[in-house]
Parts: structure tokens; C-alpha cells; sequence
């Protein structure tokens, strides 16, 4: 056992924890000492899988005094329950995206961490990533001038074709906005900061889904949907900024843009959420786009915002993929249907710090 590191217990054992298992294992400062899920074969096999030397049931993982940290995979509908009792049992805790799923739920939850005097912390981390935190660095260093918009669009099918448990995708809590919402919202306020007000229209188009994959035991078997699968709109954030948005689990095939930032002196473009990739870069008094070097060459974005939170309780400063700005994303999701569904702009009730930019040279394995 190392001594430095921060001990880590996962709640949830499904296709996730693969990855993040994975990734926490480039972090030195993190150390994966027990693993539970509400199926003990399932948290035993993992163990098993990866060397994790504690596995069981939720309950013995929260009562383990050497986890310091609890990192909480389950699905949406569990993540504000499952928070609150590994805060009561006096854990730190990250939780995969998104934080709750509506701000009613949230809100409680940062308020017991507050209370408690533990971090909460709640994935996306992609904007952790190099490109994302290449384009950081470029904005800052004032290379597009000040932002002026912004667009972000995720248009796909679904995932009843390929994911074995794709019924949570539908449910409450679901949905294009909640499910992949999060990494492009995070995106725009890494790059951007924080935001103020949304509006938006919200649709579910077909009121059940089929599982199409033939191997799936539950072949043909229809899924009612319960959260809007195509939302588009408009957020104005605090700097001025104002970005269009679309978020569709509705659409066959496109040709959009991922995240593209406009300013007053040029335009950069992102690549794909949690992908590597280009980052373009055209200035006004460009010809043509140029292929910008990618700045931040360490960083793995899954599981960066864990080892962060580690750095953070170890040097005694913020970490970055805050509960705050947990929060902060849940309420501006959520006003995308409150608006489309009430004909108004909303006023977004909550804020957050926008996160400190990433150090540029970092070590493997080092958050800084």
C-alpha cells in the first residue's frame, strides 16, 4: 500500500468502471483499494478483474475506514442517495455526470458536503483534455479577443443499438441534455465561465425505443421514454457570450460542428468530446485555419477530475470539477426544459468559479 495516496472505493461496478479504473491507475497519487456494487458477483469479478483487494456491498465499502475517497458509478436516479450516504459516512466523493437529476436533488447534496467539511466533485473531466485545455490557454492568452458566441451541437440514435442496460438513456434523468449535456456545458464554461440564462425547446419525438442489438437478451423489447430526446436553445453567460445548443438522440446522420468558440479578433475550433484531434485556429487577418499545437500533452482527461480532487485535498487548494459547478450544470439542463415547457427565458439560480486553467508541461500522472 502506498502511505501518499489517496484510498479510493467505487460504488457501482457496470461497463463504466472499466474506464475509470483504468485511468485512475495512471494517477499515482490514487490508490483503488475497494469496489461494491448491489450484485456481489458483479464487485467480486471486478475485483477480481483488477486486483482490488476489498470488494462487497455498498454498505461495507462506506464502513471501510481506509477508503478516503468514494468514486459513485451508479446510475442517475442513485447518484443523489448514494452521495449523500457516503458524505454521512464521512467520504469525499466524486460522482460520474450528472450530479442529480434535477436541482432539487443537488442542491442537499452540496449543502451536507458543505456541512460535513468533505469534497464533492462530479465528472464530465473531459475538459481536462489536452485540446480543451489547448483552446484554455489561447483564449486567455487573448487569441480569439473576447468571446462574442459559441455552438455546441450533439446529434446521434441513441444507445439502445449497442449499450446492454440502455433503459436509464430514456428515463428521468436521461436524454441527450443530461446524458451527453454535460461534457459540452462544461466545455463552455471551462473555456467561457459560468452562465446566467437559457432558453430552449424540448421535444420527446417517439414515446418508446426498441433494443435493435440481436445479442441483447432483451432483443425487440420497447423502452418508454421519459426525458425530452431533442433539445436545442440558447444560454447567455455572465462574460456576455452567448451560445447555441442543440442535444439529440434523434438524428440519423450530420455533418455539425462540434464546439466552435467566435470571438472578436477569430474563431477556434474543438475537436470531438473526450477525443484527441485538431484544434484550428483562425484569426481575422488569416487566410487560412492554422493546426495549433497542442499545449497540455499529459493529461488524460477520465479520471483527471479524481486525481485533481486528491491533489486538492493533499495541497489544501480548490479542485476543479466542483460540486458547485456540478450544481451549477443540472440547473441550467434543467432550465432547458422548464423553459421549452413554460415559454420563457430562465434565469439560471445557481453559479460557479470558472475552473483554473491547467498548468501547460505537467508530468504524467500529475495534476497541477
Amino acid at each position: 500500500m502506498n502511505s501518499s495516496s489517496i484510498k479510493v472505493g467505487i460504488i457501482g461496478c457496470g461497463m463504466i468502471s472499466n474506464t475509470y479504473i483504468k485511468h485512475c491507475k495512471t494517477f499515482p497519487i490514487l490508490e483503488i483499494v475497494h469496489c461494491a456494487d448491489r450484485n456481489p458477483e458483479r464487485s467480486a469479478a471486478k475485483a477480481a478483474e483488477y486486483g482490488i483487494p476489498q470488494h462487497g456491498s455498498v454498505e461495507q465499502l462506506l464502513a471501510d475506514s481506509e477508503v478516503d475517497l468514494v468514486v459513485n458509478l451508479t446510475t442517475p436516479r442513485g447518484h443523489a442517495s448514494v452521495n449523500l450516504a457516503a458524505i454521512a459516512a464521512g467520504k469525499h466523493v466524486f460522482c460520474e455526470k450528472p450530479f442529480s437529476i434535477n436541482l432539487d436533488e443537488g442542491l442537499p447534496v452540496l449543502a451536507a458536503a458543505r456541512a460535513k467539511g468533505v469534497l464533492i466533485g462530479c465528472a464530465p473531466d473531459t475538459f481536462f483534455g489536452p485540446p480543451h485545455q489547448t483552446c484554455r490557454k489561447l483564449i486567455d492568452d487573448g487569441a480569439i479577443g473576447a468571446p462574442v458566441a459559441a455552438v455546441a451541437f450533439m446529434a446521434c440514435h441513441g444507445w439502445e443499438d449497442g449499450h446492454p442496460n440502455p433503459a436509464f438513456y430514456y428515463d428521468i434523468g436521461g436524454g441527450p441534455m443530461f446524458d451527453m449535456g454535460p461534457y459540452y456545458l462544461a466545455a463552455l464554461v471551462n473555456l467561457m465561465g459560468p452562465m446566467k440564462r437559457v432558453s430552449g425547446s424540448a421535444k420527446i419525438t417517439s414515446p418508446t425505443r426498441t433494443l435493435t442489438k440481436p445479442s441483447h437478451p432483451l432483443y425487440r423489447t420497447q423502452i418508454e421514454v421519459k426525458a425530452p430526446t431533442h433539445l436545442s436553445g440558447t444560454i447567455d453567460f455572465q462574460n456576455g457570450a452567448i451560445a447555441t445548443v442543440m442535444m439529440s438522440f434523434d438524428v440519423w446522420a450530420q455533418h455539425l460542428p462540434c464546439i466552435e468558440i467566435y470571438g472578436t479578433e477569430g474563431t477556434l475550433v474543438l475537436p470531438g468530446i473526450g477525443t484527441g484531434g485538431e484544434v484550428l485556429l483562425r484569426r481575422s487577418e488569416h487566410r487560412e485555419w492554422r493546426n495549433m499545437p497542442i499545449t497540455h500533452t499529459s493529461i488524460c482527461s477520465q479520471g483527471a477530475a479524481i486525481a485533481d480532487m486528491a491533489y486538492a485535498l493533499r495541497e489544501g487548494r480548490a479542485h476543479r470539477a466542483n460540486g458547485e459547478m456540478a450544481c451549477h450544470l443540472v440547473d441550467a439542463m434543467q432550465a432547458f426544459e422548464d423553459s421549452s415547457r413554460e415559454g420563457r427565458h430562465v434565469e439560471l439560480s445557481t453559479t460557479c468559479a470558472q475552473p483554473a486553467a491547467l498548468s501547460p508541461g505537467l508530468e504524467v500522472g500529475v495534476i497541477g
